[in-house]
């Protein structure tokens, strides 16, 4: 069995694992994975797993203790090993790398690639199949970004400002040619202090932002406020850390970016010619 940290991994596994592998997340939907505590059960799910996979670049901290608590030497693998990533733009985070890396299509297709390599040392004689997978799924990548892109370039030069609550975009905005404002950088740091709040209202204000956003795993209580300041509306709640359930509007990685780029167009393209 193959035992993800979060739900956003284990929909991508499952693509490449097919029916060879049993796949399962740590995580529920809608959990919060920044800081997240595992729980007994957790632990006792661990039982007999033969693979660990975690995003790295410091997202899921937990998963070291984790895996220590287990109490056996679960080999993991990291999606992003072996990747550049993009820097956290923040004082209070300077130097640490954005880990949301999978937020990009084309940076996904990477973590096809480690799921490939790790499920094929697991299993030797299904490589075959996770290959031929993991190339079917990294071709629906490529049309994802074929679509984001076609989708993204209705936004005007002018409203091409995305403000959400976590600084969760930078790979999606620096692929798409959109700037990115937010509340806090990482949820792990998702105090909003007064100031900074004070910085992006006047920045919302001097851009004519006509819509602001918010992810689905915090409170939006501090956008929806920023929105009240600024004349800005709440354009709706993004998926990125963590999948919806089957019936929500992100039960997969795929239908997770398509929900987030048409509120994003709706929010800015077609907001910005009502205000």
């Amino acid at each position: 069995m193959v035992l993800t940290t979060f739900t956003v991994l284990a929909d991508m596994a499952r693509q490449v694992a097919g029916d060879r592998l049993e796949v399962r997340s740590i995580t529920k939907p809608g959990a919060e994975i920044h800081g997240y505590e595992p729980t007994p059960r957790d632990l006792e799910a661990a039982q007999g797993v033969d693979l660990i996979v975690e995003n790295g670049l410091g997202l899921e901290r937990w998963a070291q203790r984790f895996v220590a608590a287990a109490g056996s030497n679960l080999p993991v693998v990291t999606l992003s090993d072996g990747m550049e990533p993009l820097p956290i733009a923040s004082d209070a985070a300077a130097g640490k790398p954005n880990p949301h890396a999978w937020m990009s299509p084309r940076r996904a297709e990477l973590y096809v690639d480690r799921l490939v390599e790790a499920f094929s040392r697991l299993d030797p004689a299904g490589a075959e199949q996770f290959n031929r997978r993991g190339e079917v799924y990294k071709q629906q990548l490529k049309g994802l970004d074929r679509e984001l892109r076609l989708a993204l370039a209705a936004l005007p030069p002018n409203q091409r400002l995305l403000v959400t609550c976590e600084g969760a975009f930078s790979y999606l905005a620096r692929d798409y040619g959109l700037d990115e404002a937010y509340l806090w950088p990482v949820n792990a740091e998702s105090q909003v202090t007064p100031r900074r709040l004070a910085r992006l209202i006047e920045t919302v204000k001097q851009r004519r932002v006509p819509a602001v956003f918010c992810e689905s795993t915090v409170s939006d209580e501090a956008q929806r406020e920023l929105a009240r300041a600024t004349g800005a509306r709440f354009g709706g709640t993004f998926y990125v850390d963590s999948l919806s359930g089957s019936a929500g509007p992100a039960p997969s990685l795929l239908a997770l970016q398509r929900h987030n780029v048409n509120l994003i167009v709706r929010g800015l393209a077609e907001g910005g010619q009502q205000r």
